[in-house]
């Protein structure tokens, strides 16, 4: 796919406009002449969570962005796919529900699925959602009732630990409020081109005083269906890749006294795939169809219990964490499209895998009060993960045939090394734990620079399990118990900031992230290596935050060098492809990014974020199946577009009767390899969507919308270089928003 140098220009063309806007406005704010914004105009502050503790989001050093409730509600988004990609340095590899993941600043060696842990680390409310190992679900957790979604760009190790070598995404729900009664309601309709139904959504939420001011709970419940748009000719079902999500979320809050604080919080969240959202591409470069001879469907749920206590100490606040996490997935795909019929059945071979993980994770900090030029946050953590899957292959009738034919199976029956026709089966388990000491020390000196040094110590214990059991293809049985392995090192981290004054931040920050090794699950077949190591991401970084204009404008630049070593690479077996993982090489990653937001009206915001991102390898990554033995120094990293850039324009008439309002979307981004040695690839493509609300009543908003407006075809995925994911088709529809407070 060639690179649309046109699109790029007319995308960074449009983004200009933002800037220019932005100097505009700020030179008539130094003019005496020109009347001063009002305070309506001041945009309100955006207190996170990214540095484990409460701090203003302009103040980090380091590049957070906060995605807030209001803007989901703005953007109509349900999930990830509708607001992620908004965030500079952000990509997002959208596959199946359940394992799409968010690559930040290009850290990924796969546009599918890794292969270990995630490059990026996901926390509800802190608790972490990624086990240490391979993630059997990545929760995409439905926007209803999140107060805001902070995403946090560049190496995370120090306060977050392993799994963030390009960033985090911590979803920050809303917690029960016994200050009032609260209840809302959210309901979706709408319809997809190509899809044979309507999509919907129904989601509701009530908070209740138990006890005014003391105890209260906030439940909240959705349900959502997404109607499939691909055809599988082979099964013969239209719209074949139907997503039911499904969730149950409850919050309890109790404050027995003064400076005490008691949380719980609970979610249950599943998602039913009736069939995979991959297509082959073959001949037709824009193609919705599959061709499989049974539905694939993916099944995966996650439920999440933690408790949390909060205690003022006058000098610092003490806060314990303890979560219990638990993944379930099972899933199924036609091997046909690989190898074909099976000549011996004239059946296809089925694979599948299930399994199962359950992760506990406790934490104890202490953070200083503010207020003195000392800041400080030391804590510990223990992370316990016990995880079990099996895979099989399946060739109905195969059975039959090897008791028919004794001789082409050393005269084994079938029962024993193909019962119930599974023709090879696997069985692996995990157990990993973690203990960890952190902290983080900031002295202000001279009113204006602010050092930062922190460090975190860990160590990991693992004892994983694979068997390969007996199999039709006469693979030597292999049951692999290394013991149990231990890792440990030390992540530090520093920053500097100089704030002359409340309207400019400089930074200077050095992170590092790390990500721990394991085993391949499908090593002893595929003849790959049996055991990875760990690999890390080092990162320097500068950064620029300028709030001008009585904060009708802010502007954020950053720039950065990520040094990539050891990578764990997701690589595939040729004729099979079965994936295993990999270390060798390095990569050098380098870019730029660019946040603008401008409101020279009070009725009109203007915004846009650019970023450049060139991630390559430094060095020749080996790969024994691949010719010339591996990729040369220079390969982009799979999809690494160089080019993200997206844009907003709102006109929002608030002091005007019913509160109108509407907004144009865009977003582009630029071509890149889906695989390692594949020629296809993902991205150049421009998507606009379209947004527009009004209240009808006090409490009470109808909007309707328009995503991918110019219904534009673009490749979103394909590890395989032949099959992948596509673009939603256009899709209109309405919301109907309700709030009681």
């Amino acid at each position: 796919m060639a690179f649309s140098s046109v699109g790029t220009a007319a995308a960074c063309g449009i983004s200009l406009l933002a800037l220019g806007a932005a100097t505009t406005v700020h030179a008539q704010s130094a003019d005496p002449s020109q009347p001063a914004a009002s305070p309506a105009s001041a945009r309100p502050e955006i207190i996170v969570t990214a540095t484990k503790r409460d701090e203003s989001l302009r103040e980090i050093a380091g590049s957070v962005s906060a995605v807030t409730a209001e803007e989901f509600d703005d953007l109509n988004a349900q999930d990830l796919s509708d607001y992620i990609t908004r965030v500079p340095g952000v990509v997002f590899n959208n596959y199946q529900p359940g394992v799409s993941e968010v690559v930040i600043r290009g850290v990924a060696s796969t546009t599918y699925h890794e292969a270990n842990q995630a490059t990026t680390g996901y926390y509800l409310n802190e608790v972490p959602l990624i086990e240490p190992g391979f993630p059997l679900v990545i929760p995409d957790v439905d926007t209803f009732d999140l107060e805001r979604v902070e995403v946090l760009r560049g190496p995370q190790g120090t306060l977050f630990g392993s799994s963030s070598l390009g960033g985090a995404v911590n979803y920050v729900a809303r917690q029960a409020d016994p200050t009032g009664l609260e209840a809302g309601f959210e309901g979706i309709l709408s319809s997809t081109r190509r899809a044979g139904e309507a999509s919907y959504g129904v989601k509701g939420m009530v908070n209740v005083p138990i006890v005014r001011d003391r105890l209260a709970v906030r439940l909240v419940a959705l349900e959502r269906y997404d109607a499939g748009y691909l055809d599988n000719v082979g099964t013969g079902i239209d719209g074949s890749n139907d997503l039911r999500v499904r969730g149950l979320r409850g919050s309890l809050v109790w404050t027995p006294a003064e400076g005490t604080t008691l949380s719980a919080l609970s979610m249950y969240q599943e998602y039913d795939l009736s069939d995979q959202t991959y297509v082959v591409f073959n001949d037709d470069p824009e193609t919705f169809e599959r061709n499989t001879n049974v539905p694939e469907y993916q099944k995966t749920e996650f439920q999440l219990h933690s408790l949390r206590l909060e205690q003022e100490l006058g000098f610092a606040t003490l806060s314990a964490l303890g979560s219990y996490v638990r993944k379930e997935s099972d899933l199924a795909f036609d091997d046909s499209i690989f190898v074909g019929i099976d000549p011996r059945t004239g059946t296809p071979q089925l694979s599948g895998s299930a399994g199962t993980s359950e992760t506990t994770y406790a934490e104890l900090r202490l953070a200083s009060a503010g207020g003195g030029p000392l800041e400080w946050l030391v804590g510990a953590n223990y992370t316990r993960l016990d995880a079990e899957g099996t895979g099989y292959a399946h060739i109905e009738g195969i059975g039959d045939y090897i008791d028919a034919n004794p001789g082409e199976f050393d005269g084994r029956p079938a029962s024993e090394i193909a019962p119930g026709d599974f023709v090879q089966r696997t069985v692996d388990s995990n157990e990993v734990k973690e203990i960890a000491l952190f902290g983080e020390a900031s002295y202000t000196f001279a009113d204006v620079f602010k050092l930062t040094a922190g460090g975190r110590l860990f160590e990991y214990r693992s004892s994983p399990r694979l068997q390969f059991l007996p199999n039709a293809e006469l693979i030597p049985p292999f049951d692999y118990q290394p013991g149990e392995k231990k890792e440990s090192g030390f992540i530090p981290k520093f920053s500097l900031t100089y704030t002359p004054n409340d309207t400019i931040m400089v930074y200077a920050l050095y992170s590092e992230g790390f990500r721990i090794g394991g085993t391949n699950v499908y090593a002893v077949a595929s003849g790959a290596p049996l055991n990875f190591d760990s690999d890390s991401t080092a990162n320097y970084e500068l950064g620029l935050r300028i709030t001008g204009a009585q904060e009708r404008v802010t502007i954020d630049l950053t720039a950065y060098h990520m040094d990539w070593n050891n990578i764990q690479v997701r690589l595939f077996t040729p004729v099979d492809f079965d994936a295993y993982t990999t270390n060798g090489g390095g990569a050098d990653i380098d870019g730029i990014e660019a946040a603008i937001s401008v409101r020279p009206v009070d009725f009109l915001n203007l915004s846009t974020s650019i970023s450049y991102n060139d991630a390559r390898l430094s060095q020749l990554l080996p790969d024994s199946f691949a010719p010339g033995g591996g990729y040369a120094e220079g390969t982009r990293l799979p999809g690494a577009s160089e080019w993200t850039i997206a844009n907003q324009v709102a006109f929002d008439f608030a002091d005007a009767p019913m509160r109108p309002r509407i907004a144009f979307a865009h977003r582009y981004l630029s071509e890149a390899p889906v695989a390692f040695g594949d020629t296809l690839e993902k991205g150049d493509y421009h998507i606009i969507d379209v947004n527009a609300s009004a209240e009808v009543t006090p409490g009470l908003e109808l909007g309707v919308f328009v995503k991918n407006l110019t219904d534009t075809y673009g490749i979103l995925n394909a590890p395989f270089g032949f099959a992948g994911s596509v673009t939603r088709p256009r899709t209109i529809g309405a919301s109907l928003r309700f709030s009681f407070d």
